[in-house]
């Protein structure tokens, strides 16, 4: 018998209301501070060249299979 009503209590949640994306980021982030600022960053300078098209890498790789010394079996 106290089982069945421990289980009752246990069993019912609270509903929860649905949030809206205002307040659901307010409640994982908080308020946002005067300390944080906004900067707009300049765009980043490109780290290699790009291959020109898929040809251009098929012949570069023929050429590296090419270059390698021959397996011995």
């Amino acid at each position: 018998m106290i089982c069945r009503a421990v289980m009752g209590l246990l069993g019912r949640r609270a509903a929860l209301r649905p949030l809206d994306e205002a307040a659901a980021y307010a409640r994982c982030h908080g308020s946002r501070e005067n300390d944080v600022r906004i900067v707009k960053l300049p765009p980043r300078r490109p780290r290699y060249d790009v291959l020109a098209s898929g040809e251009e890498l098929r012949e570069l790789f023929e050429q590296r299979l090419d270059a390698r010394e021959p397996e011995t079996a």
